[in-house]
């Protein structure tokens, strides 16, 4: 049933649906109206700020008695009969703010009383302690710059449903400092990286996010169509194969930190849209690589945390170089007792893997049974920074091979905390080589595995030209801040994660 008036301010003057018309709603919809009804704008133009809350705060000597300005949301109130301490909140943290009605006037002290938790505010004011020793602002005037009509959680934590936090970040980001903290983390992982990667001669680059073939990594493209073209294009899996014409070009260091979209799973892990960068270096190969990701990410260490040491639960991880490096065959034998280099024939894999209780993928052959066991047995146990080095050719058809061994070539994966954090090349830069990888990739594509390379005649034209001898770097940015800031779910670092729609949920939640 409408309560009297509500059409007026919530129907006319909000244009607001039936469902939101709660009480909460309704009563501060009462007081936007009232407040509009003195001629005040609550949604109001620019505001210049002389300081921030934890400025103030943390040189009080210097403040002490001036007169500052600051902005932000109400998160608390505290009422005295003629005076009120409250809590204002901004990027940089929380500040007392205390008004006394015979300071600024019956008629300002009772527009506070329309001011609700949530609102965001302008003050001006003096910096004085309380007898407590609490940094406060003696408030001279304030200004209403915006009306908050919904009420904010008062026990985040105590929130039964994780997913809407994920839904509302902004209210996460709101209440819960930790998140907030997180963001403004990877933000300065990422200032990290260029910093890096600019002071060593890289230079950042952009490349198509719509491809007319699907390449530079195994994953399952999302696809969309091109209408003045009547095409259809797939959103980027990698950008690897448009960096490498760029050394085709002439240029020599390149990165890019770029969005990928991948039409898979989704878990604490996997996100179909993520963030990645990936370098490429003329002249160089994959020991190079390792010892330019250990010096990143130990540097990232040091000048974001401050630390090259990461407190996890129990553990400690140690970020400092060299880091272990084992070839992905010494870790199956050091973690299975299987030594896949005493190993001939595809058919020997198998049961090998088999003996020891493994479903193996068919057709196995030496190379992907070799990299199964390593995923299934091997790659939870590697805690502590480690280089899982010589992977199978059969499993990395952009990769040059060992001179030595040809079932290998020259590529590694970084592993922390049993997750891989980094892929890295030698880069196979042979046009021969790499239309025969190609070709095999096309087989088992037409065999049924939509997760295989398709044939790019374009890149290998690239090659023909002559690409340099190269090293090339994969790291997982989501993964690396999950890592630097001890959280678990990739969820957690991305600002807006893609979910079910909520009604989805509601009717599958129906269903059980």
């Amino acid at each position: 049933m409408e309560q009297p008036g509500a059409g007026n301010i919530v129907g006319q003057d909000c244009s607001f649906s039936h469902e939101d018309e709660n009480e909460t709603f309704y009563l501060r919809g009462l007081k936007l109206a009232q407040i509009k009804e003195k001629g005040i704008n609550p949604y109001g133009e620019r505001f210049e700020r002389t300081h921030l809350a934890e400025e103030i705060k943390e040189n009080y000597e210097i403040c002490q008695g001036q007169q500052v300005v600051i902005a932000g949301r109400l998160m608390a109130k505290r009422g005295h009969g003629k005076a009120t301490f409250a809590d204002l909140q901004d990027l940089s943290g929380r500040i007392q703010i205390y008004l006394r009605s015979n300071e600024i006037g019956e008629e300002f002290y009772a527009l506070f009383g329309k001011v609700d938790l949530g609102d965001i505010l302008g003050v001006e004011g003096s910096v004085f302690k309380t007898r407590l020793g609490e940094v406060t602002i003696a408030v001279k005037s304030f200004v209403i710059l915006s009306k908050c009509l919904r009420t904010l959680p008062e026990k985040w934590h105590g929130l039964k449903d994780i997913e809407l936090r994920y839904r509302q970040r902004y209210l996460d980001l709101i209440v819960n400092p930790d998140v907030k903290k997180t963001f403004i983390i990877r933000s300065k992982i990422i200032q990290a990286i260029r910093r890096f990667l600019e002071n060593r001669g890289f230079l950042e680059v952009e490349t198509p996010m719509m491809h007319p073939i699907p390449g530079g990594a195994a994953a399952r493209p999302f696809i969309t169509h091109h209408n003045t073209l009547d095409i259809d294009l797939y959103l980027r899996i990698a950008p690897e194969l448009y960096l490498k014409r760029l050394l085709v070009g002439g240029f020599e260091k390149v990165y890019e930190i770029n969005r990928n979209f991948r039409n898979e799973g989704i878990s604490t892990k996997h996100n179909p849209e993520f963030t990645m960068l990936e370098l490429y270096q003329a002249y160089a190969d994959y020991a190079d690589m390792m010892n330019l990701t250990e010096e990143l990410i130990n540097t990232i260490g040091q000048e974001v945390l401050g630390s090259a040491k990461i407190d996890w639960e129990d553990l400690e991880i140690n970020l400092s170089p060299p880091w272990k490096r084992l070839s992905m065959s010494e870790a199956v034998k050091e973690y299975t007792g299987l030594d896949f280099n005493e190993i001939k024939s595809d058919g020997e894999a198998v049961r090998a893997a088999e003996e020891i209780g493994l479903e193996v993928e068919k057709p196995g052959t030496w190379g992907t049974t070799l990299n199964q066991v390593f995923e299934e047995r091997v790659e939870s146990k590697l805690i502590q920074p480690t280089y899982i080095i010589d992977y199978p050719v059969d499993i990395s058809p952009l990769a040059k091979r060992k001179e030595n061994e040809p079932r290998l070539t020259s590529r590694f994966e970084l592993y922390i905390l049993g997750r891989e954090i980094a892929n890295a090349f030698s880069e196979l830069n042979d046009p021969i080589d790499q239309r025969m990888r190609f070709e095999e990739q096309t087989k088992k594509r037409m065999a049924g595995d939509d997760l295989s390379h398709m044939m790019d005649e374009d890149y290998l034209k690239a090659l023909e030209y002559g690409m340099p001898p190269a090293g090339g770097l994969g790291i997982g940015i989501d993964r690396l801040v999950m890592i630097l800031t001890g959280l678990n779910s990739i969820r957690d670092v991305i600002l807006f994660p893609i979910l079910k729609p909520k009604e989805q949920v509601s009717h599958e939640n129906k269903d059980l």
